[in-house]
C-alpha cells in the first residue's frame, strides 16, 4: 500500500512537471473576452504582454506593444529551426531517430528510439504538432548534436541582425539562455515567408506523415489557420515561462501583415489578441501604390520639367532615368489617405554630370511627414564643353546671323 502511495506521488508529480514544460496544450475557450468589430477605428485592447504588428511589403511596424523587450518564444523557436533545415539538408533523406530525440519532452509528433523517417516529414511534424522530438531529430541530423544547431542558429541570427535574440534549443522549452523579442521574431519569420517551401508548410492544416513506413495522420496546432480567411501561417508555442504564444501572416488587399503575440496567459488571450489586431489593420489601413504614385509625377518630370533644365556648361541636353523603387505598397491610415503628396525637387547642375548622378528627387509625405523618396538620375555622361565647342557654336550662329542679312 505505501508503495502505491509513493507511485502514485511520483506520477502526480511527473504529470505536474510535464503539463509545465508542455507546448500547445489546449484550453477551454473564455468568451468572456471581447473581439474587436471589423469597422472599429479604436485599437483593440491588447492583454498579451509582448505584442508586435509587421507590414512585409513596407517593413513599418504599425503596432507594438513591449516589443524590444526579451522573452521567451516558446516553439514559435521553430520558425529558425524550419528555416535552417530547408536551407542546409537534404529534404528528401530518411534519419534514424536518437534516443535523445525519442525522450524529449513536451509536445511531441510521437517518435521512438530507431524509428526511421524523412526529413521532410520531420519538418511537418515540427512545425503542425508541434515536434520537440522532432526539432531534436532535425538538429542532430543537421549540426550532429544539439549545441551545434544552437550556434548555427545564433549564426543566423547575427546574419538577420536579431541583435536581442539568442538560441539554446531547437524546441524552445524554457532555458535561461534562450530568448528573443516580438520585434526580431517578426524580422525572422518575414525572412523565413520568403522560402516558399516554408510558406508551404506553415500553411498546412492537415499532413501525413510516413514513420517506419506507416502512415500517420498530424493536424496544424494554429488556430487561425483554415479558421480566418486572410491567415496563412504561422506558428504556436507554449511554456510555462513563455505563457502562450502566435505568430500569424494575414494578407489582404495587398497589405501582408506579421502578427506577433508573445507572453499571453491563456491560449483564448493569445487567439483573441491576434484576431483583433488582424481585423484592425485591414479594417483601418490601405495599401497604398507607391510605385504608381512615383512613376505618375516621374512622368511629370519628363513631359514638362527636363526639357527646361539648364546645365551650365554642358556639351549635351540632359537624359533621366528613375532609381529602383524598393517598395510597391505602403500601409497608410485610411483616414490619412487625403493627407498624402507627391513633391518633386531638381538639383542645380553644372557639367561634367556623371551616369546616375542625382538630378533630382520625388518625395511622398503624410501630412508633411516623409515616408518614401527616390532620386531621378541622369543617364548618361554629359561632358563639359570645350573650346571646340564654344568655337562650333559661334561659326555656327554667326552663319545663321549673317545669312540671316
Amino acid at each position: 500500500m505505501k508503495f502505491f502511495r509513493v507511485l502514485v506521488f511520483f506520477l502526480l508529480i511527473f504529470s505536474i512537471s510535464s503539463y509545465a514544460i508542455a507546448d500547445d496544450v489546449t484550453e477551454t475557450v473564455d468568451e468572456s473576452l471581447p473581439v474587436s468589430s471589423e469597422t472599429s477605428s479604436n485599437e483593440p485592447e491588447i492583454y498579451s504582454r509582448h505584442v508586435l504588428v509587421y507590414e512585409r511589403n513596407s517593413n513599418c511596424v504599425l503596432y507594438e506593444k513591449n516589443a524590444y523587450e526579451q522573452c521567451k518564444m516558446a516553439s514559435t523557436t521553430k520558425i529558425m529551426t524550419c528555416i535552417l533545415i530547408l536551407e542546409n539538408c537534404d529534404l528528401s533523406a530518411t534519419v534514424t531517430v536518437s534516443s535523445k530525440s525519442a525522450n524529449t519532452t513536451g509536445s511531441r509528433l510521437g517518435l521512438h528510439t530507431n524509428d526511421t523517417i524523412t526529413v521532410m516529414d520531420l519538418l511537418y511534424g515540427l512545425m503542425l504538432c508541434s515536434g520537440n522530438d522532432a526539432a531534436v531529430a532535425l538538429a542532430e541530423f543537421c549540426s550532429g548534436s544539439v549545441e551545434e544547431f544552437a550556434s548555427l542558429m545564433n549564426s543566423k541570427a547575427q546574419q538577420l541582425s536579431l541583435t536581442s535574440t539568442h538560441f539554446a534549443t531547437p524546441h524552445g522549452l524554457d532555458n535561461d539562455d534562450h530568448y528573443t523579442t516580438a520585434y526580431d521574431f517578426a524580422v525572422l519569420t518575414d525572412y523565413a515567408l520568403e522560402n516558399p517551401q516554408f510558406v508551404e508548410i506553415v500553411g498546412t492544416k492537415y499532413y501525413t506523415v510516413t514513420l517506419n513506413g506507416s502512415a500517420k495522420s498530424i493536424h496544424n496546432t494554429n488556430p487561425l489557420l483554415g479558421s480566418l480567411s486572410s491567415v496563412y501561417g504561422v506558428k504556436t508555442g507554449y511554456t510555462s515561462q513563455a505563457g502562450r504564444c502566435l505568430i500569424s501572416a494575414a494578407e489582404q488587399n495587398n497589405l501582408d501583415i506579421i502578427v506577433v503575440v508573445l507572453g499571453a496567459d491563456t491560449s483564448t488571450i493569445r487567439t483573441k489578441d491576434s484576431v483583433n489586431l488582424i481585423n484592425y489593420i485591414f479594417a483601418n489601413y490601405e495599401a497604398i501604390d507607391i510605385s504608381a504614385l512615383i512613376n505618375d509625377k516621374y512622368s511629370d518630370f519628363v513631359d514638362y520639367i527636363l526639357p527646361y533644365i539648364y546645365v551650365n556648361k554642358a556639351s549635351a541636353p540632359l537624359s533621366s532615368k528613375l532609381q529602383d523603387i524598393s517598395i510597391q505598397y505602403y500601409p497608410v491610415k485610411k483616414d490619412e489617405i487625403d493627407s498624402i503628396s507627391v513633391s518633386l525637387s531638381e538639383e542645380i547642375l553644372e557639367a561634367p554630370v556623371f551616369e546616375n548622378q542625382k538630378i533630382g528627387n520625388i518625395v511622398i509625405s503624410i501630412s508633411n511627414d516623409e515616408i518614401y523618396s527616390t532620386n531621378i538620375l541622369s543617364d548618361a555622361y554629359i561632358s563639359k564643353k570645350s573650346s571646340l565647342d564654344y568655337l562650333y557654336f559661334f561659326i555656327t550662329n554667326f552663319k545663321s546671323f549673317y545669312q540671316a542679312y
